[in-house]
């Protein structure tokens, strides 16, 4: 029995197989023309249709991550702060700290590339398959403080089960509510017990999480876990942000 392309179009539809339908009739085309073996166009249709479905993975665990950019470290400017710990973030994005539950600590001043670097690690776990959840910190807490119960059930379910957790910011506003310290606590508890990994950034030295949190009992039990096989960076230097702000304000009086 012999189709033709609208019923072999219909079969695909059936069947969901999307990506050898956008590709069928180009397929088809480059086997005549070059008298292309049927195993061989049989083999790239089936490649098609692995890419496709990949590509929809992708999106789709991107979406639900929380992150709103897709950022890389290759657009990073390393050379207005040449003393930032380039080779180390370079060795995260290689993502083996993900595959061993290791976890990362980003401290520094604030617009030093702590954010940038996380998201861009995140993004690149993201894009190699992994579950990904991206928070900004008191944002989350904030929230998750106004959600009904069994949203927040739901919502712990996702950042335990993913396999790196962002928390990006942590103590921006210097204090958070005494139940987002226990809720806060809890997730680095869970984590790792799972050795699920975890990447915190912060302005905030260590030292004075305990203030922040009015509690160092706490703290200290935050830090016990997070800083067990975590992976210390310090990023110190100018402000990219100020940088950026400064040019900006160049090119606007140079245009008057």
């Amino acid at each position: 029995m012999t189709m033709t392309l609208p019923e072999i179009d219909r079969c695909l539809r059936q069947l969901r197989l999307s990506g050898i339908r956008d590709t069928l009739e180009t397929r088809v085309l480059q086997a005549q023309g070059a008298s292309q073996p049927f195993l061989e166009t049989f083999c790239l249709l089936l490649q098609d249709e692995l890419d496709r479905r990949q590509s929809r993975l992708i999106a789709r665990r991107y979406q639900q991550s929380g992150l709103e950019e897709k950022l890389t470290l290759a657009e990073f400017d390393w050379s207005f702060n040449p003393k930032l710990p380039r080779q180390a973030c370079f060795q995260l994005h290689a993502l083996k700290f993900v595959a061993v539950g290791e976890n990362a600590l980003f401290i520094g001043k604030p617009g030093t590339g702590k954010s940038h670097v996380a998201k861009a690690v995140a993004y690149q776990a993201v894009l190699q398959g992994h579950k990904v959840q991206y928070l900004e910190a008191d944002d989350f807490f904030n929230r998750y403080a106004l959600s009904p119960a069994a949203q927040r059930e739901a919502r712990l379910r996702s950042i335990f089960d993913c396999d790196l957790l962002v928390l990006d910011d942590l103590f921006l506003a210097r204090t958070i509510p005494d139940e987002a310290g226990a809720l806060l606590q809890n997730l680095i508890h869970q984590r790792y017990k799972l050795h699920r990994s975890v990447i915190v950034t912060s302005n905030r030295v260590v030292q004075d999480w305990g203030a922040y949190l009015r509690d160092n009992t706490m703290s200290t039990t935050i830090l016990d876990r997070l800083m067990h096989h975590c992976h210390l960076l310090e990023f110190d230097g100018r402000s990219y942000r100020l940088k950026e702000a400064a040019e900006a304000l160049a090119r606007k009086t140079q245009s008057i």
